[in-house]
């Protein structure tokens, strides 16, 4: 895995919203949940979590889709509706990008996959650890850790 390139620029499809980061990802992921299924229309939805003060929209403005409640903000551009980004509540200082925004996408491979008990049977993402649900609190500090040696 090669170091992950700051800063990187991207958008939504149709180019309205665009952000900016500038640090690297504490991790990638992919998660197999059905909500993430169905909100990317996809297998999985693929994630980088980038910390917040590396993060920026940086022209238009991103509008609050998927399930409208207290546990995350899912940000969508509200005209070509793509799924840019989360904001999990109470977790202030990581933003979940969705990695294909990224105008580069390299090194953007799942370091974790999570909720693989929901997986579909084909999907393979080649992640380092797999989880059945999320990994354990007590975990993630090593896990964090052995990602930024990996992505190395």
């Amino acid at each position: 895995m090669s170091d992950w390139i700051v800063p990187r620029e991207g958008g939504c499809r149709c180019g309205r919203v665009r952000l900016k980061v500038t640090k690297a990802p504490l991790v990638t992921m992919a998660c197999h949940c059905t909500g993430c299924q169905r909100m990317s229309s996809s297998a999985f939805s693929l994630s980088a979590a980038i910390p917040a003060d590396g993060f920026e929209v940086t022209e238009g403005e991103t509008v609050i889709g998927g399930l409208h409640g207290e546990d995350s903000a899912h940000h969508f551009c509200g005209w070509c509706m793509s799924w840019m980004f989360t904001r999990p509540q109470g977790m202030d200082w990581f933003v979940n990008l969705r990695p294909t925004m990224l105008d580069d996408t390299s090194g953007i491979a799942p370091f974790i996959e999570t909720y693989t008990s929901e997986k579909l049977p084909f999907a393979e993402t080649g992640a380092a650890h797999s989880f059945e649900r999320f990994p354990p609190m007590e975990a993630m500090e090593g896990l964090l850790r052995e990602f930024a040696a990996w992505q190395r």
